[in-house]
C-alpha cells in the first residue's frame, strides 16, 4: 500500500505542530509555577522553535493596575543590549568597514588617547569579548550616588579620562566583564557608519525587523512594566546615554522572538553577522565567549546566550541554532538567580 507524499507532509506538520504544542505547554507550566511561588514577580516569556512562535507570561504591569503584562510589556533588557551591539559590530565586519582582529586606536572619538605603551594593543575582538584589560566604570560609587540613575553622570569626558589615564592594561588577556568595552564599541560603530548609535540599531535591527516595541531614548509608553529592585522597591528605567550600547535598550518578549527568528535565519544580513559572533574568541576553564555571547557546549547541544541586569529588571536571551530554538525570559525585578533558574530547568526538563 503506497502512502501519498502529500499525506506524508500533513502527517508532519501535525506531528511538529503537536511537538510545538507541547513544548509550549511545559514551558508554561514552569512559567506558571515560579509565579505562583514568587507572584510578586512579573514576568514574561518568548519562544521559538522553527518559526513558530509562543508566549506566555503572568503578573501585572504594576501594583496599582489591572493590566496583564504580555508579550508586548516593555522591560529593559539591560546587557541583552550588547549582543545588539556585538551584531552590528559583524555587519560592519561583512560590509568591510572593520576587521575583528583591527587595533582600535584608529577608531575612538579624537578625545581619547591610549598611552603609548597601549597603542596597537587592544582589538575590537578584545572589547568584544570582554579581555581588554582597561579598567571599567565604577558603578559601586555611581550607585552611591544616585542609585535611582547611575549612569547619568557617565559622559564622554568621564570615559576620556578612564581611558586616557589608564597605564596599563593588568588584566588582558583575561576575562573581566566590562561595560566600557560595550560603550567604545558603540563609539566605533559611530565612527565607521559616521552616525550616532541610536541611527545605526534602528537603521541595520530594529526598522527592519518591524520591532515596533523596541525602544532607545523615547520609552515612555502604556505598556511599560514596573521595575523592582531585589528588595521589593521601585526602580526607574535607565535614561539614554553614552553607555546605551552596552546595556539601555528596552524590548518585549515579540520584538525579542522577532530578533531569534532573524539570528537563527542565516540568509538575513542579522543572521550572517550572528555567525561571526559566535565564533570563540575567548577560553577558560569556566567559559568560551564569542562576541558578547556566551557559548556553552555540552555532549548533545552548543547553546549560546546573555543575561542581562539593569537595577529593577533582569533578563536572558538563549539560542540552539543546530535544533533552531531560541527563548527570551524577561522579569520585572532584579533577580538574575531566577531567570537563570528559570532557563536552566526549562533547559534541562524541555529543550535538552
Amino acid at each position: 500500500m503506497k502512502t501519498s507524499v502529500k499525506f506524508l507532509a500533513v502527517l508532519l506538520l501535525i506531528s511538529n505542530f503537536s511537538f510545538g504544542q507541547d513544548i509550549s505547554k511545559r514551558i508554561d507550566s514552569i512559567i506558571k509555577d515560579n509565579y505562583q511561588k514568587n507572584p510578586k514577580v512579573g514576568i514574561s516569556v518568548g519562544f521559538i522553535k522553527n518559526d513558530d512562535e509562543y508566549f506566555t507570561a503572568y503578573g501585572n504591569l504594576n501594583s496599582e493596575s489591572q493590566i496583564q503584562i504580555n508579550k508586548n510589556s516593555l522591560f529593559e533588557i539591560a546587557s541583552i543590549t550588547k549582543i545588539l551591539t556585538s551584531n552590528l559590530i559583524a555587519q560592519a565586519v561583512i560590509e568591510n568597514k572593520i576587521k575583528v582582529d583591527d587595533y582600535i586606536d584608529n577608531y575612538l572619538p579624537k578625545e581619547y588617547v591610549l598611552q603609548k605603551n597601549l597603542q596597537n594593543k587592544i582589538k575590537i575582538s578584545d572589547l568584544a569579548s570582554h579581555q581588554s584589560g582597561l579598567p571599567d566604570i565604577d558603578f559601586g560609587k555611581l550607585i552611591e550616588l544616585n542609585p535611582q540613575q547611575p549612569v547619568s553622570n557617565v559622559t564622554e569626558k568621564t570615559l576620556a579620562d578612564i581611558i586616557n589615564n589608564c597605564s596599563e592594561l593588568k588584566d588582558y588577556g583575561k576575562y573581566r566583564y566590562s561595560t566600557i568595552g560595550y560603550t567604545l564599541l558603540g563609539q566605533i560603530l559611530e565612527k565607521v557608519y559616521n552616525k550616532n548609535y541610536d541611527q545605526i540599531i534602528r537603521e541595520k535591527i530594529i526598522v527592519p525587523l518591524k520591532m515596533k516595541n523596541t525602544f532607545t531614548k523615547d520609552f515612555n509608553v502604556k505598556n511599560i512594566t514596573t521595575a523592582h529592585n531585589p528588595e521589593g522597591g521601585i526602580q526607574e528605567f535607565f535614561k539614554w546615554n553614552v553607555t546605551a550600547p552596552a546595556g539601555l535598550i528596552k524590548s518585549n518578549a515579540a520584538d525579542m522572538v522577532t530578533y531569534l527568528k532573524a539570528v537563527l535565519n542565516s540568509k538575513t544580513s542579522i543572521g550572517k553577522a550572528a555567525i561571526i559572533t559566535e565564533k570563540i574568541f575567548y577560553k577558560d576553564q569556566k567559559r568560551d565567549m564569542g562576541l558578547g555571547t556566551n557559548i556553552v557546549t555540552d555532549d548533545k547541544n552548543t547553546i549560546y546566550m546573555k543575561s542581562g541586569d539593569s537595577m529593577g529588571q533582569s533578563s536572558i536571551i538563549c539560542y540552539n541554532r543546530t535544533k533552531n530554538w531560541g527563548i527570551i525570559i524577561l522579569l520585572d525585578q532584579r533577580n538574575s538567580k531566577m531567570r537563570q533558574d528559570l532557563l536552566n530547568t526549562i533547559y534541562d526538563t524541555v529543550l535538552k
